[in-house]
């Protein structure tokens, strides 16, 4: 048998107000008097419902802009884990969430680098290609050269001994 102390439509409104404002677990406790496990665990399975990891419980901490987060990480790189610990509950946010900021952090030239590989073996492959191009015409400029001289060559032979057709 389960025993819902609290309507619907209070715990409705107040899971909203978890996800959608910028209120956190304590403000609402405060306000209402309803335990903070369950305010927690009303929050938690509403965020798995709608597909959310826990990293991301407190929505806040993901509007923060990329150099809030780096600076984050800055500040909790040398700190123990009593004080990291800490730290995170000053700002609202969770441990996972500064380790996914940290990860990110270190692989943010990963692409960098990918890229500019790929980048270099293309210009390497173009290089290539213009190279075999440059061939191919500067072969059939030659070509070119050599079948003007011979008409010129044909031209003066016939204007000197004249055409083959006259002599017929």
């Amino acid at each position: 048998m389960s025993y819902n102390r609290y309507p619907k439509e209070m715990k409705e409104a107040i899971v909203a107000r978890l996800l959608e404002e910028d209120v956190i677990v304590m403000d609402i406790h405060k306000e209402t008097g309803i335990g903070i496990n369950t305010l927690y665990r009303w929050r938690d399975d509403a965020m798995n419902k709608k597909g959310l990891s826990a990293t991301t419980k407190y929505k806040n901490a993901d509007k923060w802009s990329s150099q809030d987060k780096f600076t984050v990480v800055l500040e909790t790189a040398n700190l123990s884990e009593v004080e990291f610990s800490e730290y995170c509950r000053e700002k609202g946010i969770y441990p996972e969430q500064v380790k996914e900021w940290r990860d990110a952090c270190m692989n943010a030239n990963n692409g960098a680098v990918e890229r500019r590989d790929k980048l270099s073996k293309e210009l390497k492959a173009e290089r290539k290609q213009k190279e075999k191009l440059e061939k191919e015409l500067a072969r059939k400029e030659k070509a070119l050269a050599e079948a003007a001289a011979l008409l010129v060559l044909r031209k003066k032979a016939n204007a000197i001994w004249g055409t083959e057709e006259e002599e017929e």
